[in-house]
């Protein structure tokens, strides 16, 4: 899908993308091979053909932060497939529902969790997150990204963000994770399938005075957060390409 967006080019909006789709230039190479056929006018084409080749050049380099700074932020879920194999699904867990102190940082790439834990190897964090291009969260551009910049200063977070919780919402799907999983029919645990931010904070206390069953309970409950991330990403990328108006073809990117 990334090589079929146009959004992303200074002066192309909407409009201006689906009119290129519907000429029949469904990806940058189709529009290399044939700018003229996008209906443009001539300083037009010239300027698209220049970006569209940069463009193509900073996809084969893996430059995600060239995306990242250029395209629409809520579009970002456009660069899945071809960033999907450097990807985190994070979510953090703190001392308080309005933050204060972050307790846990739950990572997962598709293969490995791995839950950092306040006391121990927060730090390495920060050092850790850089190896991503696509970072995926639930809610995590208004809570979980702004409260780690304050926690560890110089964190940027400049890859490539998709926050389910406003994508989802253009599905029709509305509310906090737990309850997406639920209109999804997503099942938690039964150790994990009642609790929730409120509970995230009181196991986080219950650990603090010598439980090591609850600090046990509350990783679990984070790794089902960041696991189940995927789960919805899934879900939502074939619907939004279509949603999109992105014309299917033989050039592009499926995505399981």
């Amino acid at each position: 899908m990334l090589s079929s967006t146009f959004l992303h080019l200074s002066g192309v909006g909407e409009k201006t993308e689906r009119r290129i789709w519907e000429r029949g230039l469904h990806t940058w190479s189709a529009f290399l091979r044939h700018p003229a056929a996008a209906g443009l006018s001539a300083r037009a084409t010239e300027r698209l053909n220049g970006m569209v080749s940069h463009s193509a050049e900073r996809l084969s380099q893996e430059d995600h932060r060239f995306f990242s700074a250029c395209l629409p932020r809520r579009e970002h879920w456009r660069a899945y497939p071809e960033f999907r194999h450097r990807i985190a699904y994070l979510d953090i867990e703190t001392t308080s529902l309005e933050g204060d102190d972050v307790t846990l940082i739950g990572l997962y790439d598709g293969e490995r969790v791995r839950i950092y834990q306040k006391g121990e190897d927060l730090a390495e964090f920060v050092e850790d997150i850089e190896q991503y291009s696509l970072l995926v969260t639930y809610h995590g551009a208004g809570f979980d990204l702004p409260f780690l910049r304050r926690r560890f200063l110089g964190l940027e977070f400049r890859q490539l963000h998709i926050d389910l919780c406003p994508t989802l919402r253009r599905l029709g799907l509305k509310g906090g994770l737990k309850g997406v999983e639920r209109q999804l029919g997503i099942p938690r645990s039964p150790e994990t399938e009642h609790l929730d931010g409120w509970d995230a904070v009181r196991l986080w206390r219950e650990w603090e005075r010598g439980s090591a069953e609850a600090l046990d309970l509350l990783k679990r409950y984070n790794a089902e957060d960041i696991t189940h991330l995927e789960t919805l990403v899934r879900h939502a990328y074939p619907r939004l390409r279509q949603m999109s108006g992105m014309h299917v073809g033989q050039e592009f990117i499926s995505c399981p």
